[in-house]
């Protein structure tokens, strides 16, 4: 990776409007750097210049009774994590960590990282995904303005919700430099059904099932488990309401010929982080993709690049089969042909996780989009950033 020769750390947010301004000026591209843990998510697109959030650091407000925190974006994840977990509460979209994929250090991300790639776990099923807990943010876009959007509470109002936009969007509309998230208490216990002994359609069958179900499942997975796949279902809440719907769902699925095993507090929590950082199909070797289509189709996606004869060496099912992790075969071209065919046909994108920077420079990271899609993009890129200075080229080659 081409080394970021001038690295500018603005100490506050005026500072950031002057790093931004300077860059428009000379036209400039830079890179937005937290502490560093995604810069090998997205397009490879190197640039000389970068500007660092490390200074902007710290909570700003947390008001533990209302339910909210805000922080400035990089302030280290692990910090707020901690701050909520001494008050029983979390953040319930369950951020994933991309480090493991990586080879980097756990747990080394900031709060902007982890809006800026809408980095969402296994509860993203029931908890919804990173950007849905935004409640409001400031930013300073790529034309040096600071901008303002929504604030402590969920409410309805009207206008435009900036939040959906600039959460995913990888720093290439602005530079975050405060985040308010909403928060939620945490649960009292969980605990982790797994139906062994299915095949995956199987298995991905009983997930839906469940999810039809009153018994309230927090995250249902197919994944590997002591050598085979099992479908796991998590169940969190108050210990009596956790037994209770525990062995409903045992009695649920009585008539199957699959077999039951439970995983208690500490296992299932153990479970469900491994899933949450992918570790399944971490490996040392191969190109990693996350495929999201319909739950119904993710089976047909699987058998799909099956017949193809898509090298997996590794592969699991989360959000109950609409999400799709795989690591396969090293390809010159990632197999993206492939890949995305069978998502064409069923509806969904995939996007490239892990590859070389070669690969990344020339293989779309992030799915095609249709082309009415790619001019609305580009007029949203334009009126946040009409130079194309920010992370120039990290989503899309053309911007």
């Amino acid at each position: 990776m081409t080394a970021i020769i001038d690295i500018r750390t603005p100490l506050d947010e005026s500072e950031v409007v002057e790093v931004v301004r300077d860059a428009n000026a000379a036209k400039t591209p830079l890179r937005i750097i937290g502490h560093g843990s995604k810069s090998a998510l997205g397009r490879f697109a190197p640039q000389e210049c970068g500007l660092t959030t490390r200074a902007l650091a710290g909570v700003t407000l947390y008001e533990p009774e209302e339910l909210v925190i805000s922080a400035r974006t990089g302030t280290p994840l692990r910090e707020i994590v901690d701050l909520l977990d001494g008050n029983g509460q979390q953040l319930a979209f369950e951020p994933i960590d991309y480090a493991p994929l990586f080879g980097g250090a756990q747990r080394d991300d900031t709060i902007g990282g982890v809006i800026a790639v809408n980095a969402s776990g296994p509860r993203r099923i029931k908890a919804g995904a990173a950007r849905d807990h935004v409640l409001g943010f400031r930013c300073v876009t790529g034309r040096g303005d600071i901008v303002k959007s929504g604030g402590r509470v969920m409410k309805n109002v009207t206008g435009y919700d900036l939040s959906k936009l600039v959460t995913g969007s990888f720093g290439t509309l602005a530079v975050l430099t405060e985040i308010t998230l909403k928060v939620l208490p945490k649960a009292e216990t969980e605990w982790t059904v797994l139906v062994r002994g299915l095949d995956d359609e199987e298995s991905l069958l009983i997930l839906r099932r469940a999810g039809a179900t009153p018994y309230e499942v927090a995250s249902l997975a197919v994944a590997p488990h002591n050598g085979m796949h099992a479908a796991a279902l998590r169940l969190e809440g108050p210990e009596i309401s956790v037994v209770k719907r525990r062995d409903d769902l045992i009695a649920h699925f009585a008539d199957s010929a699959a077999r039951i095993e439970i995983l208690e507090e500490s296992d299932s929590r153990i479970f469900w982080a491994a899933l949450r950082d992918a570790t399944p199909v971490v490996g040392e070797e191969g190109q990693v993709w996350r495929v999201s289509v319909a739950p119904t189709d993710g089976f047909a996606f699987v058998q799909s690049i099956k017949r193809a004869s898509a090298p997996i060496l590794a592969h699991f099912y989360d959000w109950a089969g609409g999400l799709i992790w795989l690591r396969l075969e090293t390809a010159p071209d990632a197999h993206a042909d492939m890949i995305r065919d069978a998502v064409d046909r069923l509806g969904g994108h995939a996007t490239l996780i892990r590859a070389s920077d070669e690969v990344r420079s020339r293989v779309d990271v992030f799915h095609p989009q249709p082309t009415a899609l790619s001019a609305l993009t580009r007029r949203v890129k334009e009126s946040f950033d009409p130079a194309h200075i920010l992370e120039r080229g990290r989503m899309r080659a053309e911007f």
